[in-house]
Formats: structure tokens, sequence, C-alpha cells
């Protein structure tokens, strides 16, 4: 253990990566005697593959039944440290690194990110983003905009809406996407469907996105979100961000760290730094699963975050899907949804092959149903049970 802790004091370390080690070593002397307990057998040549190691140990090795409570604050900042440290470092790369290695990277990596299921949000957003905010089932409008909630029918959302990047936590911003969607929709029509975004185009999209949050009472419009409907609208130019992500998005950028109304510095230090990155400027790949990544590569420094075996598992589409189905009881009551919902949902599941005319048939029942709080899943599989 002693040699793993001292190893990157003879690797090349960058500047960010110098940082991430001195702050990793304060919190390991704080648990310095559990650490010497761990057995250590793979030394690292690279700060990247240390800080993977380390973060094992913290995980995985360390023997929590010897750790003082006061001791856990420092076993959870240091594992945070690591995290950073390798977001850092593999976003960084992005900085030299051409398409095919990029490339590379992610299908290695596929199972990791939740590849999948990501790519399947993307999919059926194009979809919906045919239409209009205002004109969008709430549903659709949540999972445009980055909100996962509870009437994300699993058995239609086969994805969490959160991908990319999450605005659960932006509660004006999701006031006004309730209340005046329109407003938000007049913001992203500066932004062009197809083709180059000029820089004025990025500015007419702030002034009508911060002019729409003046029909609410004392409301100071924030970044992150808006960074979401660009990315949606427009995933091959916008990069979201989020608030928990920017420490590692600025330091691999090598630029200041962005505030939440940093509007004019996201584009200048983030898009336009990402727009002559060898990678982005690469002609369209061959391959059909590249032209896919290649179509949607704003997005794709997202999948350079740091990711584990339970990145995947923390979807919350794959925890809804598995949670446990409760026994409803008599007058317990169950949350009800739209008319306009149920039937978009319904006729959604209902076009599946597998789907039997009997059951098509049933369809205004299974709307009915629906409409009352049952799933669509649930409520097909019911029709099933009785008509076979």
């Amino acid at each position: 253990m002693r040699k793993l802790l001292t190893l990157p004091a003879q690797m090349s370390l960058s500047d960010a990566e110098n940082i991430t080690y001195e702050n990793a070593l304060k919190q390991a002397t704080e648990i310095s005697l559990n650490l010497m307990a761990v057995k250590v057998e793979n030394h690292p040549e690279d700060f990247n593959s240390w800080c993977h190691e380390l973060i094992d140990i913290c995980t995985n090795r360390l023997n929590y039944d010897l750790l003082e409570q006061h001791q856990l604050p420092f076993v959870k900042k240091l594992n945070d440290l690591l995290v950073l440290g390798v977001s850092i470092n593999q976003l960084r790369m992005l900085k030299i690194t051409p398409w095919p290695i990029m490339a590379s990277f992610i299908e290695k990596n596929a199972s990791l990110l939740a590849l999948d299921e990501q790519l399947a949000l993307l999919s059926y957003l194009k979809i919906t983003k045919q239409q209009s905010l205002a004109e969008m089932i709430e549903e659709d409008r949540l999972a445009f905009a980055g909100k996962h909630t509870a009437s994300h029918d699993p058995s239609i959302y086969k994805f969490d809406v959160e991908w990319f990047s999450s605005t659960k936590s932006a509660k004006a911003f999701h006031q006004l996407l309730q209340s005046n969607p329109e407003l938000l929709d007049k913001a992203l029509a500066n932004i062009p469907t197809e083709g180059d975004v000029s820089e004025q185009d990025y500015q007419n999209f702030v002034a009508d996105y911060l002019a729409a949050h003046s029909v609410l009472d004392d409301v100071k419009p924030t970044l992150a979100p808006a960074t979401r409907l660009l990315a949606m609208h427009r995933p091959d130019v916008f990069l979201p961000i989020t608030n928990t992500k920017l420490d590692a998005l600025c330091a691999a950028f090598e630029v200041p760290k962005l505030n939440n109304k940093d509007f004019d510095r996201y584009y200048k230090d983030i898009i336009q730094a990402m727009h002559v990155m060898p990678w982005y400027r690469s002609s369209c790949p061959q391959t059909e699963q590249e032209q896919l990544l290649w179509s949607v590569r704003a997005l794709l420094p997202c999948l350079f975050y740091y990711a584990d075996k339970s990145t995947a598992a923390n979807s919350s589409y794959i925890k809804l899907l598995n949670k446990p189905k409760r026994a409803t009881k008599t007058g317990a009551t169950r949350t009800k949804r739209g008319k306009e919902s149920a039937e978009i949902l319904v006729d959604r599941a209902l076009e599946a092959d597998d789907i039997p005319a009997h059951i098509k048939n049933k369809r205004d029942s299974i709307i009915a149903e629906v409409v009352k709080g049952r799933t669509v899943a649930e409520t097909i599989s019911l029709m099933r049970m009785i008509f076979g």
C-alpha cells in the first residue's frame, strides 16, 4: 500500500492531476492504518489507472468494520476526489483524441455506460421533438427536459430520461415548463434544426430564454436546464451541463469554473472549445453504429465522466422496472393520468407486433384503466390474462 500511495510522485502529472493527488493524500492520511491493512498487488503506471485502483480499494477492499464513525467522511471524500480525477483525465484527453479512439472507448465501455439505454432515449426524443414542447404530453415534455417521474411507464419509456443531464432540481424551470412551455418553444425556435448554428442564433435563444422567466415571480434563470433543452434540440452542437459535474468539465477544458448564470462563457469556453477538437471535426464515419454516435457527437463527452458497475444499475428506468409490485388495498388511490396522455401511451404500446387483434380491440377499456392509474403494461397484461 505504501508503494501504491507514492506511485504518482514518480509519474509526470498535469497540474489538475497534481492537485487531485495532493488532496487525495490528505484524505488518505486520516485512514492510513486502515489502508495499510489492504493487500495491494496491482501497481499502475498511469494516474488514471491509479485512481481506479484506489477507488476499488475504497469501495470493495477496505474493512469498514474497523473504521471509526468519524473516518467515514474521509473515505467518501477520498473516493469523490478519485472519481473527479478519473473524470478530468478522461475528459481532458478529448482535446487531442481523434474520432476512432473516441468511438473505441465508447464501444469498450458500452455496458458500464448503459449506452443502449442512452441511445434509446435519444431515438425516442428524435420522434417526439417533431412536436413543440407545448404540443407534447406531459411525460414527453419531461423526457425532453430531463426529469424522470413515476408517470414514465417503463413499458413505454424504456430508459431513464435523465441521461446526459438531469434538471429535476430546477424547480423554477419546471414551473415554467408546465405553465408556459410555448415561451421555451419560442426560445428554441432561434436554433436551426439542422445545419450550422451561429453565435447570434445562440444569443437570440438566450435572450428569449431569459425573457420567458419574467412570467414567474422573482426567479433568476439558470444555465444548466437551458443547456439540456439545447442539447436535446441539437445533440450534434450543444453539450449539456450539470452543476455536479462542472468541476470535472471545466478542469478538463482548463477554464475557470462556470457559474449557473455564465451563458456567454458556456458558449465560448465549452461549446466553441469542443467544436475545434479533432473527434468533433472528423468526417462522418462509415459504420452504422458510429454514424449514430457521430450524429449526436456533442453529447459524447457525457460518456467520459467516471462510470462503474453501479452506473447502469442506478438508472431510474431500471429502478422503476424492478420496483416490487404492491397489492392494491380496497379504497387505495392510484396516481391518475390525463386522458390525452393515456390515449397516446396506450396507442404506442398497442403498436407492438406481439399485441393480438382482440387486445387491440380493447383499446377504450385499456385507456380507462390507465386513466385511473394502472400502468400500460400492467393493464395489457391483465387483459391478456382475462381474454387470452
